[in-house]
């Protein structure tokens, strides 16, 4: 059994259990002229964390654990996009709207693709979820059994919105989860700050939190 060093308390996990989950890290809502700066946001809070999930995802590669990545996208014919998430928000460009890297949150498009550097290697899974949490109409829970996983590790984006619910989907199907506190980041800070304090509140009812380097560590020692 290993620790690491988290908030409410200390996580305890087996190391044949665990695995990290990589919500989000995609072209549009990282890079300038991306759907998410569309939307009026400061991209460059994504990109601040990229080198900080990067050592993560490789601390997880070099134990030889297991590492899913997760896309938010939809089919070209925009078959699985509600229209209410659609027009939410009357944005400047729609979800399937062409934009700088092709058409918006569309699968296969050159926005959608995760960031080169955080880029899958060979035999990681890459989950291409319609809806905010990972688990909606996708086989990840599939592969997550498969992998014997129970425990999961999360980075990525936002905070609040699809690393949350993926979080709150998983504890509902009794996944122990533990959120990279660094490795996260939300286009307005104070709700990063709220959903943080929201995962670990009430003796961890969603999850526990840690920095990246108190992962590491607990995995050095697991």
């Amino acid at each position: 059994m290993g620790t690491i060093a988290a908030e409410p308390f200390v996580f305890t996990f087996e190391p044949r259990s665990l695995a990290l989950i990589v919500i989000d890290m995609q072209r549009d809502f990282a890079e300038p002229g991306g759907f998410g700066e569309s939307l009026g946001n400061d991209v460059s809070r994504i990109q601040a964390i990229v080198p900080t999930v990067r050592r993560l995802i490789e601390g997880f590669r070099a134990r030889h654990l297991p590492v899913i990545h997760t896309m938010e996208c939809h089919r070209p014919d925009l078959s699985d996009c509600p229209p209410a998430k659609r027009d939410r928000g009357q944005p400047r460009l729609r979800i399937g709207d062409a934009g700088p890297m092709g058409r918006v949150l569309i699968a296969g498009e050159a926005g959608t693709a995760i960031l080169p550097e955080l880029a899958p290697i060979a035999g990681e899974i890459v989950i291409e979820k319609p809806g905010k949490g990972a688990f909606y109409a996708t086989a990840l829970q599939d592969h997550l059994t498969r992998l014997g996983a129970r425990q999961l590790v999360f980075a990525g984006v936002t905070t609040e919105v699809c690393v949350q619910t993926t979080m709150r989907e998983a504890n509902d199907r009794g996944y122990e989860c533990l959120l990279a506190e660094d490795a996260t980041e939300s286009y307005f800070p104070q709700f990063k700050v709220a959903a943080l304090e929201m995962i670990r509140a009430q003796g961890a009812i969603v999850g526990w939190t840690a920095r990246v380097d108190q992962v590491l560590e607990g995995l050095n020692h697991g």
